[in-house]
């Protein structure tokens, strides 16, 4: 029996068209956007969906955007969020104001002292910043990495505990060759003058899109965990980027291990070409469709 049709209401378009974005491959959340555009033929669906799905698309992403005046690039996270659009960048002293559906960077303006770590604390975060501009520069040529205080930012002196947070984003996007990928990790670093510990904490995210005469993507993660003595800035530093070498040139090694068999075994009956017809799509009645009553539950908008 053929289910009944029911046309989407607007509420509903437009969760199923912010899950599509959120759920963009690296890199190709502009060319989902603009077909997404095009199926809808809504304008105010789509820029509610646009409005509310690129911010958080962009900041999970850890994309980055060339500043306005040549001065380098400015990663857009929930680290150094300001305002709804605002991104501070604690290596140049600027905030960078984000468009981010367009993903450009539109102005830049000087950080206010408030806004930036008091001198002791920049004493550690230049100390790792430097460290961490090297070991990127070596293992990431396409990438970039920050390094914030996201708690303790105002302490003065020693004898206060406070956090840094170090966030390193590598793309490599080729969709000419029907392939995109990229790399996150994020690096929390607690620094418990109290115990004389630092207390190491990583997350680290692969994803890779492969779309030649099929779809196949990688969305890899891993969590680890790791410690060393509180020291000097400079040390602090040189410890601290060890660490992260170690654990991320291990991760790696795993994935190559794990991975070096699939395309002689998994992926070999996969590499054949799609269809192509020229139906037309029942954008008006998609209920009838297995992937949009997933989404709708998922969304928790199928009634």
């Amino acid at each position: 029996m053929a289910e009944e049709e029911c046309e989407l209401n607007e509420k509903q378009k437009r969760e199923i068209a912010k899950w599509f974005l959120l759920n963009s491959p690296a890199g190709e959340i502009q060319y989902i956007a603009k077909d997404l555009r095009s199926v809808l033929n809504d304008e105010k669906v789509y820029n509610e969906a646009a409005s509310e799905a690129f911010p958080l698309y962009n900041k999970s992403h850890l994309i980055f955007l060339e500043l306005p005046n040549r001065s380098g690039d400015v990663l857009v996270t929930s680290y150094n969020e300001l305002e709804e659009n605002e991104y501070l960048d604690p290596r140049t002293a600027l905030v960078a104001t984000i468009d981010h559906v367009k993903q450009v960077c539109t102005d830049v303006r000087p950080a206010a002292d408030e806004e930036l770590s008091s001198p002791y604390i920049e004493e550690f975060r230049c100390a790792l910043d430097a460290e961490m501009l090297k070991y990127v520069a070596e293992a990431y040529p396409k990438g970039i990495c920050s390094v914030y205080c996201v708690d303790g930012k105002d302490v003065e002196g020693p004898g206060s505990n406070f956090e840094l947070v170090v966030v390193i984003s590598a793309a490599k996007n080729s969709p000419q060759n029907f392939c995109n990928g990229s790399w996150r990790s994020v690096w929390n670093i607690e620094f418990k003058e109290d115990v004389q510990m630092l207390e190491v904490r990583g997350k680290l995210q692969v994803g890779a899109h492969y779309y030649e005469e099929g779809n196949v993507q990688l969305d890899a993660k891993h969590e680890c965990k790791d410690a060393t003595i509180f020291q000097a800035p400079d040390d602090c530093a040189i410890s601290i980027a060890n660490i992260i070498r170690h654990h991320e040139a291990e991760y790696l090694e795993s994935l190559e291990a794990s991975y070096s068999n699939l395309p002689d075994t998994t992926f070999k009956d996969l590499r054949r070409k799609l269809p192509v017809t020229r139906t037309q799509f029942p954008w008006h009645n998609t209920l009838q469709f297995s992937l949009t009553r997933d989404i709708q539950k998922e969304l928790g908008i199928d009634k």
